[in-house]
C-alpha cells in the first residue's frame, strides 16, 4: 500500500458544529416508505427512490456552489483530478451546520425519517453530510470501495442518502455491487485521487482491487438519474465509477446516518472524516452534541 501525502482531509477550519445549531428550525418531514424499496435495500445494499427530494435541488445546489467558490472556508475540502488529469473532481464534507441550505435540508426534510425506516432503527442520529462534483470532461473514476472502513463508527444500522443535484447518465453514475453489504467482508478504504489504499495496517481488511475484475454485470447497479432521484445505500455496499468522460457536470448532496446499534469505533490508521477528541469511548454512541439525534425529533418527546 502507498503511503497517505497529500490525497485528501485538507484540514481548513474546524469541522465541529455549534451548540443548538438546530434549534429554532422547522420540524423533520415525516416519510412513508415502501416495503418493496426496503426489501431492495436489505437484499442489494442500494435501492433507487425517484424523485425522492426533487424540490430541493435548488437549494442544495446553491449551497454546494458556494462550498465550492470558497473552499477554504469550509471544512476538508478535496480535489482528487492527478496533475495533467481532465476536469475537476471535488468533494468536501462537515459543513452541515456552516450551509444554511444543508443545515435545513438535514433538519426540515424528510430524510431523517426515511433513514430511520431503512435502518429499522427506532432513531435516526446525523452523521454527516458529503458533496461531490465532476465537472464536464473529467476522466477521474471513483475507485470501487465501501464506506465503513473510512468512518469511526461500527455496526450495522446504517445508510447513505445520495441525491443526485444533475442529470446523470448510467454510465457515468455511481455503480453497486448488489448484495455486496451481506459478505461481511471489509476492504481498505482508498484515495479518490489515484486509488491507492489507505496506508493501514489492520488484518481484517483485504484490498478490493484485484476483485474488481471479477464482477459480473448482472450483480452490478447503476441507473440514469434526473435531479432529485435518490440512492439509499449501506455503508458496506462495495460502489464506484468508471473513467468515462463526463459530458455535464456531475453533482451529488449525501448524507450518512446511525441506527440504534451504530457506536463509536477506534480504526488502527487515518478515517475519513478525520474526527477526533469527540470524548466517548469505544462502544458508545456517537455523542449526540456533535451528532444530533433528528428522528424522532428529541424535542417532541
Amino acid at each position: 500500500m502507498k503511503e497517505s501525502t497529500n490525497k485528501g482531509n485538507h484540514t481548513t477550519i474546524d469541522w465541529r458544529p455549534p451548540e443548538d445549531v438546530l434549534k429554532g428550525l422547522a420540524l423533520p418531514l415525516s416519510y412513508e416508505v415502501n416495503i418493496n424499496d426496503v426489501a431492495t435495500f436489505e437484499r442489494d445494499g442500494v435501492v433507487l427512490l425517484r424523485g425522492a427530494f426533487a424540490d430541493w435541488v435548488d437549494r442544495l445546489r446553491a449551497g454546494l456552489q458556494r462550498n465550492m467558490d470558497y473552499p477554504n472556508d469550509y471544512s476538508f475540502p478535496c480535489d482528487s483530478v492527478a496533475p495533467g488529469g481532465k476536469g475537476r473532481f471535488f468533494d468536501s464534507y462537515c459543513n452541515w451546520h456552516r450551509i444554511s441550505e444543508y443545515t435545513d435540508f438535514v433538519r426540515s426534510s424528510a430524510a431523517a425519517s426515511m433513514a430511520c425506516q431503512f435502518m429499522r432503527s427506532t432513531s435516526a442520529q446525523f452523521f454527516h453530510e458529503h458533496v461531490f462534483c465532476k465537472d464536464a470532461g473529467t476522466q477521474t473514476a471513483t475507485p470501487w470501495h465501501h464506506d465503513l472502513p473510512y468512518y469511526c463508527v461500527d455496526g450495522w444500522q446504517n445508510v447513505s442518502i445520495y441525491v443526485s443535484l444533475d442529470f446523470t447518465p448510467a454510465d457515468t453514475a455511481v455503480r453497486f455491487l448488489a448484495g455486496s453489504h451481506r459478505s461481511g467482508q471489509l476492504y481498505y478504504p482508498r484515495h479518490f485521487l489515484d486509488g491507492s489504499d489507505y496506508d493501514l495496517e489492520d488484518p481484517a481488511m483485504s484490498a478490493v482491487a484485484p476483485l474488481e475484475d471479477a464482477f459480473e454485470e448482472k450483480d452490478l447497479r447503476a441507473f440514469e438519474l434526473e435531479p432529485g432521484d435518490t440512492l439509499i445505500f449501506d455503508f458496506r455496499t462495495l460502489h464506484g465509477t468508471t473513467a468515462v468522460e463526463t459530458k455535464s457536470r456531475r453533482r451529488a448532496f449525501s448524507t450518512r446516518w446511525l441506527g440504534d446499534d451504530m457506536v463509536y469505533f477506534e480504526r488502527p490508521g487515518e478515517t475519513s472524516p478525520p474526527l477526533k477528541d469527540l470524548g466517548v469511548q469505544p462502544g458508545m454512541r456517537m455523542p449526540e452534541d456533535l451528532f444530533p439525534v433528528v428522528w424522532p425529533d428529541p424535542g417532541l418527546e
